[in-house]
């Protein structure tokens, strides 16, 4: 494999990848992102767009939020549509509920990326302690980082994110895909 192509629900996503994956992926591996125009967008046109990508050997992850959806029924109908375009061994990952929840389950890193100081020393609070519970994650991270906005705060969280941090599950999940579909 020589490129992983990511297919996303939004923009904020592609800028926390951007700053993530240098860390995660070898150094021969190159990333492109597919950024659709919301989950909707993207399970409408999934199909199509890998069924049309050409670059031989490239791997595909998807990625979108589970919102107020049900986690397992939106994997099984990504994986499907994955399936059907010739692809079963794309990696669908759904980060529980929002992206924000990887966020606040690394307070340090919002601290560092948004500068915001005293953010770190929240996360002994037990609300952050299993942050993929949160059913509006990013209006609590907005209430702690007023600063934060979507795009940007991705872009200048996602490098500082513990790829070790086992807070948000969903986060874990996705680290640890992703490392085994660069071996794999």
């Amino acid at each position: 494999m020589s490129e992983l192509v990511f297919f996303l629900e939004e923009p904020s996503a592609e800028a926390m990848l951007q700053g993530l994956m240098p860390r995660i992926l070898p150094p021969a591996i190159t990333c492109k992102f597919i950024v659709f125009e919301g989950k909707h967008d993207l399970e409408k046109q999934l199909l199509k767009k890998i069924r049309g990508y050409r670059v031989p050997n490239a791997k595909f992850v998807v990625m979108r939020d589970k919102d107020a959806g049900n986690c397992i029924a939106i994997k099984k109908k990504l994986s499907a549509k994955c399936e059907e375009a010739g692809k079963p061994e794309a990696l669908v990952r759904i980060a529980c509920h929002e992206l924000e929840s990887w966020y606040l389950a690394d307070l340090t890193a919002v601290q560092k990326g948004l500068g915001v100081s005293g953010l770190a020393r929240l996360q002994n609070r037990p609300q952050y302690s299993a942050p993929d519970k949160f059913p509006f994650p990013s209006a609590t991270l907005r209430k702690i980082a007023p600063t934060y906005q979507k795009v940007g705060g991705s872009r200048a969280i996602g490098p500082y994110l513990a790829l070790e941090n086992t807070r948000s599950n969903s986060f874990r999940v996705f680290v640890e895909g992703v490392r085994r579909i660069c071996v794999a």
